[in-house]
């Protein structure tokens, strides 16, 4: 899901402002002028925020955010309201708007605004897919690669799978450990119940503790209603910690205290609950240097690390390289068989001695953008992205500025000038996209 804001108002000149500030700010920005409009894109798009002017042609704001609400409940609203009509906006946030804002207030506060809103949005969506706990048949089949490495993890996460103990999940970024994570839930005897995955480093500390532990009205400002949280969500289940180590001291003591007792306390409230929860937890952050430097809790991290699985990074398993990449060639064709393609042996060298720093997640994404680009199956050197080529060249910055060019204008021609689609395919935020147009004359 991207991170795309919608703008609905009538004021094509407000609108086009607001979706300026907020573009500056690297969010994907939408405009609609009216509540219809506004709706219509909503089923369409993959939306989390939407700013909204409380006084529509065909809609007031009270009435829309009921809709939206029962269209996408996880996506979060904020109200424009014009001088005077502040209990409009109040009103709205009691039917779910996340907050509201006076037309001619400083544009500054939106910014900040529109973060909480998209950090809000991004648990809400979370909880909202989990909710029926139905997860993906992931298993330990699931996970490809035949090499020593990759092979001994799968061990010893098939053996700490049945029983209860916490798991701590070691890798860099992009080894697979949210996989690794849902495997062992899957083959545990928790399997009928639900597996929560929330990333630490995804939201500040405030929101992170209130979306973990849910809270009660009143818990702090804009808490009109009680809330549960995500660790209530995955009672009788597994809960999964990814980048743990992003977690402030504080809250560090309150997970504690979960893994100790199976207690916790929502956020405003003084009552301890009981909680029946498997956590595993992961990083790729040492979390014992950290904890010996004194940014990490020690008496967490030994509690964490009862059963620890460190996850080979993809340069360490050159092995597992072709048939990986040869996997996700298939499942984005939609093919069967290698065989229908022709692989120039260029690109197969290109994929061997490249560093993979983004490692399975990279290789995936690399693989996505191919198979998209290639041309009556003929997979070639040309169509990887941009650092592959300047690899190729040798650095040469003459070659590599027409390489880029060439390669901008073919992913352009492909996406039918889609400005940012041809961004995503390439790897690169929309503002690069149009400085390279302009810097290299792109029409």
């Amino acid at each position: 899901m991207s991170d795309s804001v919608l703008i609905i108002d009538d004021e094509k000149k407000l609108a086009g402002l607001l979706a300026r500030i907020i573009g500056l700010e690297g969010f994907n920005v939408l405009q609609a002028h009216t509540g219809k409009e506004g709706l219509k894109l909503l089923k369409t798009e993959d939306i989390k925020v939407v700013v909204s002017d409380v006084k529509l042609p065909d809609y007031n704001g009270i009435e829309l955010v009921k809709a939206i609400k029962a269209l996408k409940p996880y996506v979060e609203v904020i109200s424009l309201t014009a001088y005077g009509t502040i209990s409009d906006g109040v009103m709205a946030m009691r039917n779910g708007a996340f907050d509201y804002i006076t037309k001619g207030d400083d544009n500054d506060k939106i910014i900040p605004l529109v973060h909480r809103a998209m950090e809000a949005a991004s648990v809400n969506f979370l909880a909202h897919n989990q909710s029926d706990h139905k997860q993906q048949s992931i298993g330990f089949d699931f996970i490809l690669g035949k090499s020593k490495a990759i092979l001994e993890a799968i061990n010893l996460a098939k053996k700490v799978a049945q029983k209860d103990t916490t798991v701590l999940l070691l890798g860099e970024t992009g080894t697979g450990k949210e996989v690794f994570a849902q495997s062992i839930h899957n083959e545990s005897p928790r399997q009928t119940k639900a597996f929560v995955a929330v990333n630490c480093s995804g939201f500040n500390a405030e929101l992170l503790e209130s979306e973990l532990f849910g809270y009660l009205a009143g818990a702090f400002t804009g808490a009109l209603k009680d809330k549960s949280g995500l660790l209530e969500a995955a009672d009788g289940g597994t809960l999964f910690l990814d980048e743990i180590g992003e977690m402030t001291l504080e809250l560090q003591a309150k997970l504690l205290r979960v893994l100790e007792s199976q207690t916790y306390i929502k956020v405003g409230d003084t009552k301890t609950r009981k909680v029946n929860v498997r956590v595993i937890a992961a990083t790729n952050r040492d979390l014992k240097s950290r904890a010996e430097q004194g940014s990490f809790r020690l008496d967490l991290y030994y509690r964490l690390s009862v059963f620890s699985i460190e996850l080979p990074a993809l340069a360490l398993r050159k092995d597992d390289i072709l048939p990986l990449a040869m996997h996700y060639l298939l499942q984005f064709s939609g093919s069967t068989k290698t065989a229908e393609f022709s692989i120039d042996p260029e690109f197969t060298r290109l994929l061997l001695t490249h560093p993979w720093k983004g490692n399975i997640r990279e290789l995936k994404n690399v693989m996505e953008r191919v198979t998209i680009l290639a041309a009556d199956n003929n997979i070639t050197a040309d169509l990887l992205p941009l650092d592959f080529l300047d690899e190729a060249v040798g650095g040469d910055p003459m070659n590599m500025q027409n390489v880029e060019k060439m390669h901008i204008v073919k992913v352009l021609k492909h996406t039918q000038g889609n400005k940012t689609e041809t961004a995503r395919l390439l790897g690169i935020g929309l503002t690069t996209l149009y400085r390279k147009i302009e810097e290299y004359k792109i029409n």
